[in-house]
């Protein structure tokens, strides 16, 4: 896949197959543009076919993880960059009905930047550095993992504009911490620190800032080193079991095994075993 610096971030992949995606923009707080939504999208396009690809890490530079959308993007909405794909007009401007326009806007870029990340097979970690705020916060819940450091604040903050968590941030919050919880957060326009959202489950872990990226790395050498058939079915199992009956549940994870039961993973976790060894997993990908 390509990497390199592009419109609001940079890319490199780091050994054993983790592409590490950081938001480059610290003087805008990392905020997002629609060119900016695009070439991510792009990214991750590129990264699910990238066999060199296994674990994405998700981080900001500067403040700010990303501090949502940039709404003074308008004065260079590609900041000087490479583009990955052609930009398009988003929101009111990209139609000649200003109602549409958003319509099209959201489902097109902002939520499907979301579902991007989600409808991954590779498991995704986000390591928020400091502010992550609505567009911001919604794509560190769409991530697998989520590592904070002690000065991170999370939050969606949008009914201060008179606006909704449109990118789908009401939902993953429901997601990760319940309906009555969720009111609270949205409707009193809470922003928490690493430790409270930790205690209210939207964090994995809590680490001094310093520490953060080494944290994460390890983390995703973990899970680069497993065995990656296996835990990319599993990931859709278990989102799919939040959402379905226990029956349907099952089905789905027993179609998924007739994949991973042949695969060379199994033959060497079960000879691992047998042996007393660490299972050597991935031979396919070297």
């Amino acid at each position: 896949m390509k990497t390199g610096s592009f419109r609001g971030f940079k890319t490199v992949i780091e050994d054993p197959g983790i592409l590490v995606i950081t938001f480059n923009q610290p003087d805008k707080l990392n905020g997002m543009t629609s060119p900016m939504k695009r070439d991510l999208i792009e990214t991750l396009a590129q990264a699910q076919m990238d066999d060199g690809v296994r674990i994405l890490v998700f981080t900001g530079t500067g403040r700010a993880f990303s501090a949502g959308d940039d709404i003074t993007a308008n004065q260079d909405p590609n900041r000087g960059a490479e583009g990955l794909v052609p930009d398009i007009p988003m929101g009111w401007g990209g139609s000649k009905n200003r109602a549409l326009g958003i319509y099209n806007g959201l489902r097109l870029l902002s939520q499907s930047l979301n579902l991007a990340v989600r409808h991954l097979d590779k498991l995704t970690i986000a390591a928020i550095n400091g502010y992550a705020i609505q567009a911001g916060m919604s794509l560190a819940l769409s991530c697998d993992f989520r590592i904070a450091a002690t000065d991170a604040k999370i939050g969606s903050g949008t009914l201060r504009f008179g606006y909704l968590p449109d990118e789908g941030g009401h939902y993953l919050l429901v997601q990760h911490m319940g309906v009555g919880r969720t009111m609270d957060f949205l409707m009193r326009n809470r922003i928490v620190s690493g430790e409270e959202a930790l205690e209210l489950g939207l964090v994995h872990e809590v680490v001094d800032a310093e520490d953060l990226m080494e944290r994460a790395m390890d983390l995703a050498r973990e899970l680069a080193n497993g065995p990656q058939v296996a835990m990319r079915l599993l990931k859709h199992s278990i989102y799919n079991a939040a959402e379905m009956a226990f029956p349907q549940a099952l089905n789905d994870i027993a179609t998924k095994t007739a994949v991973s039961d042949q695969q060379a993973d199994a033959e060497e976790g079960v000879m691992a075993w047998r042996e007393k060894r660490t299972a050597k997993f991935n031979k396919w990908l070297e």
